[in-house]
């Protein structure tokens, strides 16, 4: 008698976005910057250090097929780039300081490396999902805010510039206290 076959188990959608990682110098100086801010808003939801990237593509669920498309993607993005030097700049708020959601870290892209990188990657990824309608501004989100706050006064905050070398295909695990981040893909950049 032959054993009855069980349909396979449906694979689950993956929670997926691409960035930049940032170097951990780095973002011990930012944490350092913003540490009066965190003070003043200690009910802010603020991101681990561990976890700030630049996004430049949040795929959101991904059904698990389209995974394999997705890493090609990205693979071809990067091999058509360059290697490029970045650096934290400032410090700001979304959409602006009187009524912030968001701090943020911004970054110098003055050759637009990185913002040319976030249009290949929604041109490259177009047949998975839409493309962004709000434009690009390189950033570190560093915390959230419900509901909005004043964010006057903030400090200035200048890195020494380093170099982007890959992009990088996390999934992110939603959970208490914070999201986890776990690398699945990563594509240097001129291959």
């Amino acid at each position: 008698m032959n054993p009855i076959a069980r349909p396979p188990e449906r694979q689950k959608a993956l929670r997926l976005f691409v960035a930049i990682e940032i170097p951990d110098d780095v973002r011990a100086l930012v944490a350092d910057a913003v540490d009066p801010i965190r003070e003043r808003h200690p009910e802010a939801r603020w991101l681990p250090a561990s976890n700030q990237h630049v996004t430049l593509k949040f795929l959101g669920s991904t059904p698990a097929p389209a995974v394999d498309r997705v890493r090609r993607a990205i693979v071809e993005v990067a091999t058509a780039r360059r290697p490029f030097r970045t650096r934290v700049a400032d410090l700001g708020g979304f959409p602006n300081l009187r009524r912030a959601r968001v701090l943020w870290a911004g970054l110098e892209d003055p050759a637009r490396a990185i913002t040319d990188l976030a249009a290949a990657l929604d041109e490259a990824l177009r047949a998975e999902l839409a493309a962004d309608r709000r434009p690009f501004t390189p950033h570190l989100t560093l915390a959230r805010f419900d509901p909005p706050v004043a964010l006057d006064a903030l400090s200035s905050v200048r890195s020494e510039p380093w170099t982007v070398e890959r992009l990088v295909l996390f999934r992110s695990r939603l959970g208490p206290p914070a999201p986890r981040y776990e690398a699945i893909e990563a594509a240097p950049l001129g291959g």
